[in-house]
């Protein structure tokens, strides 16, 4: 794969910008409100407000922009998935674990489980070489409670502003219209990830809210007969007209035997969202085999910086490298060199260089710093796609030169006219 070289003029117009701070008692209420109102229980993490007490503001020609290359993004995505679904080769050179391609080579004869809706969340990033994207979030993007009530909440504080669009009515809107009366929802999460467990009881309390009995779970309370999922817990028991697995794809093979988690991939008649073909996009190392598909990919190729197998790119030698594993979460292994120590980039270099197959190496962009409240940070802007329509926005920022769990959430906000 080569490099991306069509740049788009970042000097052209400002497409970005923070917001003044909110006063202290005002803020101090948002928050209180996320966490008591929004199942937002992580406000702060040791001394530091996991909410930014100001927004960013974009233009609607921005967010146009924004969300028309997440709309193309996802079809190309989509894609790639289709081809490599059929092609076992690939699957091992995207480092799919091997009960997952077991799966999918059944899928001719069983099918793939059908959808009930496909979200997806591609992290944008505003660089000295303009608008970069630097991942999808393919198999269960979450950040729902923070880019649909603290931005509709920071909203409601700026005059001439709105939030750019509402992922969460998105999503509960197409589980709905699956479902239809065939049963309740299950939202299935991994048990003591309070993260997680934030996504799946808004969702779920979203759903209920519209009038669908909906229940968080986990995988070990589904059964399936004949390909149809029941819940067996202390809250219901009985059919599911539909499921959203908000539980990794690359943990299930790790659950007891006694779990039925196979019908969440293929051969299951009850739709779930995010089916299980999201885990073949949500490996970081997709971009190794883009030449060995037929799918355009000409949005991703002019947005991803290039990316390699670490055992093609001088990342040793040359911190111009990240490195990340095939699966990353919320930036758990992404790694730069100048921000380690010498025993952290030791360890990390025996581990690659162990199981290459398994990690990328990836060109650093320059990120534009902002002028915020709270000194220069990086943004990250986060575009939503449900159903491959453009769906919303999941703001953060950073003093780090990389998002990880840290990263501070944000309000994105369209300035309908200068606040």
């Amino acid at each position: 794969m080569t490099r991306a070289t069509r740049a788009e003029d970042p000097k052209a117009r400002a497409p970005l910008r923070a917001g003044p701070a909110l006063a202290p008692a005002v803020f101090r209420e948002l928050r209180r409100t996320m966490e008591l109102a929004c199942f937002k229980w992580d406000v702060q993490v040791g001394d530091t407000t996991a909410l930014a007490p100001f927004p960013l503001f974009l233009d609607e020609a921005t967010w146009a922009h924004l969300g028309g290359l997440a709309e193309r993004l996802t079809r190309e995505t989509l894609a790639a998935e289709r081809e490599i679904l059929d092609r076992p080769a690939l699957q091992r050179r995207i480092w799919l674990p091997p009960a997952l391609q077991r799966l999918f080579r059944r899928a001719a004869a069983a099918r793939p489980t059908p959808s009930a809706a496909r979200v997806m969340r591609f992290d944008f990033h505003f660089t000295t070489e303009g608008w970069r994207i630097s991942e999808v979030n393919s198999d269960v993007p979450g950040g729902f409670t923070e880019a649909t009530h603290f931005t509709a909440l920071v909203a409601g504080c700026f005059p001439g502003t709105r939030a750019a669009g509402d992922p969460t009515k998105r999503l509960v809107d197409a589980l709905l219209g699956r479902a239809r009366d065939e049963g309740a929802i299950a939202l299935l999460s991994a048990p003591g990830f309070m993260e997680d467990h934030q996504v799946v009881t808004h969702l779920a309390k979203q759903l209920r809210d519209r009038g669908a009995a909906a229940f968080c779970a986990s995988p070990a309370h589904v059964r399936f007969h004949d390909g149809r999922a029941h819940l067996i817990s202390a809250e219901y028991h009985g059919p599911l007209g539909a499921l959203v697995r908000f539980y990794q794809a690359e943990w299930l093979p790790r659950l007891p035997r006694a779990v039925d988690w196979e019908p969440l991939f293929v051969g299951g008649r009850t739709p779930v969202s995010n089916p299980g073909t999201a885990a073949l996009s949500e490996s970081k190392r997709l971009p190794l085999v883009w030449d060995e598909l037929g799918a355009r990919l000409d949005t991703w190729r002019r947005l991803l910086p290039e990316t390699r197998d670490p055992r093609d790119a001088p990342w040793l030698r040359d911190d111009g490298w990240i490195l990340k594993s095939a699966y990353c979460n919320t930036g758990d292994t992404v790694s730069m060199r100048p921000h380690m120590t010498a025993l952290e980039w030791a360890n990390l270099a025996l581990r690659v260089s162990l199981a290459p197959s398994g990690w990328v190496a990836q060109r650093k962009f320059v990120t534009v710093p902002l002028e915020t409240p709270l000194g220069p940070m990086l943004p990250c802007i986060g575009v939503y796609t449900v159903d491959g329509r453009a769906a919303g926005a999941y703001g953060r920022v950073t003093e780090k030169p990389f998002i990880d769990a840290g990263a501070t959430d944000v309000a994105v906000l369209i300035a309908e006219e200068r606040p």
